[in-house]
């Protein structure tokens, strides 16, 4: 599975159990979606099926569990389903469910990797959108001590550090380097709780459905044997000593860190919140989902700042096409020459580089005292790596030459001086038909967008 395109289904699949919080009978429906879709939750049993966006402004709760909302309209424990969509490389889902919350299950996402695996993943033509870090990013939650902080790294991988201040788990650690992994080291990790939290979730109408074929229960403080008979015949467990202090579940551990791989998986199930998948490493200590979300929030405002994100420019790589490369497609030499070179190029995207320097001709007279680069020489020389890219599809591309018939949307952003690196990229909007493209670029002085603008252009043969 190539994971440089968006995903989805292959074919819809449901899964039909109990919810956590309300024991009622829950059915919850996984179906294909098209390109940039994203996660979709629509709520089946209610008039109009309401539709609630996946992301992470829309949690309205995350005291046992992620609950997402949209008005009065709310679905919980949503957080299992979400791991398992977004470690399997899942972009584009829609989910419905007949009522407030996912079915619990076995309390873990091992039901829906395999579901996911049974009706196969179809790769899509729009190309995955990774939010690429570029810095440290880091989130704290004063009140429990805990923090996630996320740096840069190639793929995207998690570290979990966990205290329970628990004699059975104190304290683990969990990570995944892989999601590939996933489905083996995570999916099958438990949801868990301490019997200590158990009388307080049931006082407050909690858990109907949570018994020990859906969580580990760890029993560490010693209760009245009244109170143990009453709990053991609300989770349907058979009645023990009240002083026998341990795990209680009918499957045991399936890791000694299992509580800590869960936690793992809850944050995996928290990220695809955000709306991108990342490439970076998460390291979070002491995770829970409040701070989960406040996290996934920030990145969501760090997206939204960088909307379009800069290409990683590495000047130590060998370029794609160098400077004399160039010219063999491009017609243009000096001073009209305005691309370095060409890093990266693909059959839709091309990147390139302009090195700005003091002895650029256009200085001389833009400006005299204040030195700035015209805004038309930047749209021409984005447009001028947009006819690499479309040129360098043909078989002879130095027998043809690329005109301009449109720009529309230009925008300036920032002004470009002396000693700025100018890195363009450029994206087709559609096939090429008859020679005339349509491209959309991008340039960018660091991680800085500077300037952006659609373009038209058609390709002539030369006489």
């Amino acid at each position: 599975m190539a994971m440089n395109k968006q995903n989805t289904l292959k074919g819809s699949f449901s899964l039909c159990g109990k919810g956590l919080h309300t024991g009622i009978s829950l059915t919850v429906t996984f179906n294909p979606a098209p390109e940039n879709h994203g996660y979709k939750i629509q709520r089946i049993d209610l008039d109009g099926m309401p539709i609630i966006n996946a992301v992470a402004e829309n949690v309205t709760d995350t005291q046992r569990g992620t609950v997402v909302a949209k008005g009065d309209v709310r679905v919980s424990t949503i957080e299992h389903a979400m791991a398992a969509l977004y470690a399997m490389g899942i972009d584009n889902c829609l989910i419905q469910v007949n009522g407030p919350e996912f079915p619990i299950l076995d309390g873990s996402a091992k039901m829906y990797v395999d579901k996911i695996n049974e009706v196969g993943i179809q790769q899509q033509n729009a190309p995955k959108d990774y939010y690429i870090i570029r810095k440290k990013i880091e989130v704290r939650d004063e009140n429990s001590g805990s923090v996630i902080t996320i740096l840069p790294d190639e793929e995207f991988s998690i570290t979990a550090m966990c205290s329970y201040n628990s004699k059975f788990i104190d304290s683990q650690f969990a990570t995944i380097d892989d999601m590939s992994q996933f489905p083996k080291e995570i999916a099958s990790a438990r949801t868990f709780v301490f019997v200590r939290d158990i009388m307080a979730l049931l006082q407050a109408g909690l858990i109907k459905g949570g018994d020990l074929n859906n969580a580990i229960v760890i029993y560490e403080n010693e209760q009245s044997q009244e109170n143990i008979d009453n709990l053991c015949d609300k989770l349907g467990y058979e009645r023990m000593d009240a002083t026998k202090l341990g795990y209680l579940q009918h499957k045991p551990l399936t890791w000694e860190n299992e509580c800590t791989r869960h936690k793992l998986l809850d944050i995996i199930g928290d990220m695809a919140l955000i709306g991108k998948p990342l490439k970076g490493r998460i390291i979070a200590t002491r995770p829970g989902h409040t701070v989960n979300n406040k996290f996934a929030r920030l990145m969501r405002q760090e997206i939204h700042k960088h909307e379009i994100q800069a290409p990683i420019y590495d000047p130590n790589q060998e370029p794609v096409l160098d400077v004399n490369r160039i010219r063999q497609v491009l017609p243009h030499r000096y001073p009209m020459q305005l691309v370095d070179k060409i890093i990266s190029i693909s059959g839709t995207t091309i990147v390139g580089v302009k090195n700005v320097t003091s002895n650029e001709p256009f200085f001389t007279g833009h400006f005299p005292e204040e030195p700035v680069m015209p805004g038309v020489l930047m749209v021409e020389a984005m447009s001028q790596c947009g006819a690499i890219l479309v040129l360098n599809t043909l078989e002879d591309p130095e027998r043809w030459t690329s005109y301009f018939l449109k720009i529309d949307n230009v925008k300036y952003r920032k002004k470009v001086v002396p000693g700025d690196t100018l890195i363009f990229k450029v994206e087709l909007l559609g096939p090429v038909r008859h020679g005339i493209s349509s491209m959309q670029g991008w340039i960018f002085v660091g991680d800085q967008l500077v300037a952006e603008a659609t373009f038209t252009g058609q390709m002539v043969k030369n006489k």
